[in-house]
This record gives C-alpha cells, sequence and structure tokens, in this order.
C-alpha cells in the first residue's frame, strides 16, 4: 500500500484532496506545520503533499526541516501563491513539484503519480516490476513470469515495501512501523516470521528476488545474479 501524508489547514479542501488521492494509496491528513513535521520525521511515507501557508511551521520551514533530517521522499507544494519567486524557493527547498490552487483533479492526480513512478519505480497502471516478479498494486496480485503467487494481506504489504525500498538496507524496526505500525501488539519477531514465509513463496515460485539479510542490521532486497 501507498502511503501519503497530506499537509492541509484548509479541512475542505484537505477532505477533497484526500478523496482524490485514495485512488493512489492510503492518505493521512494533518492540520497544522507543527503536527506535520512531527507525523513526517515519526512515520514512513512515500510521498508528501505540503500546504505553504500553515498554522505554526509553514511549508518552506518543514520542507527545509525534513530534508536537512535525510528524509528523501517527494514531495508536492499546494499554494494560493503563484509567482516565479515562490515557486523557486520551494524548489531550492528541496520540493519535487509544485501545483497552484485552485486546480484540477486531474492534474493533482497526474502529478503525484508521476513523483512516485520516480521514486517508487511504478510502471504501468500502479504497477510495480523488479526482476521477473510483477505487483499490482490496487489488485494485489503478484505474478512471476505470469504465475500468481498467493501472499496474505501482510506478506504482500512486506514484498511492495521492499520493492519500493530496492538496494535499500532496511531495519526491523523500520519494517514494523512500516506493516504493523507501533501501536500494534505483536513483537518485532514478526518481521522474521513474515520474512521467511515470503522468502520461501517467493523461492517456490522462481522469483530471481533474493531478500538478504544484513546480521545486526536489518534486510536489503535485490535481484539475483544469472547463474
Amino acid at each position: 500500500m501507498i502511503k501519503l501524508l497530506l499537509i492541509e489547514d484548509d479541512k475542505l479542501l484537505s477532505d477533497s484532496v484526500a478523496e482524490i488521492l485514495s485512488e493512489v494509496g492510503e492518505v493521512t491528513p494533518v492540520y497544522n506545520g507543527d503536527e506535520g513535521y512531527y507525523e513526517v520525521m515519526e512515520n514512513d511515507y512515500d510521498a508528501l503533499i505540503l500546504d505553504v501557508m500553515l498554522p505554526g511551521l509553514n511549508g518552506y520551514q518543514i520542507l527545509e526541516k525534513i530534508r536537512e533530517q535525510g528524509k528523501t521522499m517527494p514531495v508536492l507544494m499546494l499554494t494560493a501563491k503563484d509567482s516565479l519567486e515562490d515557486k523557486i524557493k520551494g524548489f531550492q527547498e528541496g520540493a519535487d513539484d509544485y501545483l497552484t490552487k485552485p486546480f484540477h483533479r486531474e492534474e493533482l492526480l497526474l502529478r503525484v503519480m508521476a513523483m512516485l513512478k520516480r521514486s517508487l519505480n511504478l510502471v504501468g497502471d500502479n504497477q510495480l516490476l523488479l526482476g521477473n516478479t510483477t505487483v499490482a498494486l490496487n489488485a494485489h496480485q503478484v505474478e512471476v513470469e505470469g504465475q500468481s503467487i498467493e501472499l496474505n494481506g501482510k506478506e504482500f504489504d512486506l514484498l511492495v515495501y521492499l520493492m519500493q525500498q530496492k538496494n535499500r538496507i532496511l531495519t526491523k524496526e523500520q519494517i514494523f512501523q512500516r506493516i504493523w505500525g507501533f501501536d500494534s501488539e505483536t513483537s518485532y519477531s514478526v518481521v522474521e516470521v513474515y520474512m521467511s514465509h515470503l522468502r520461501k513463496k517467493l523461492s517456490k515460485a522462481n522469483s530471481n528476488l533474493l531478500i538478504n539479510t544484513i546480521r545486526n542490521v536489518g534486510y536489503i532486497l535485490a535481484v539475483k545474479d544469472h547463474d
């Protein structure tokens, strides 16, 4: 599941944007700049849709701070300001795109999807493709060279997250927070259990995706070299 964070203080506009972007993934709305900064630093999101004029920290301040802290998710700025200077400022602080209010539904969707395709390696109609393995996000289907793999909900979410973060080391804590959430009553050991199940199912289906364990650090997904 793609996770989007929306920081917009206009409740009606926020509801509208959230409804539009529900076609893309799960949207978490926040209405205050300070709370938005806390949310983006404490949780893992695939993209941020960020208003400029906010109570508390404004959009430029949030963007500057999260980039300084190493957050690399793509950011789309939403603003009523359409001057060249404002746009330049947003890009200088690390924005990936800029959308001026009011905007059309289709343009918002296209811009967010364009960002995600670059950052998450999306192909086609909301699909992930890595090696010989394809994941249809909307349909919750996984195929290896055209043959379906049956994955349960968490196994599917785990594979999606690993594919989105290919060649990047993910700690057990990062994986637990993303898939189960820190409010979950289960323990971190569940990550090892599901990782083992997923490995076995990928191997049985002859997927060339390889989940490597980095001892005392975490896991990394790569494409297996040809023999």
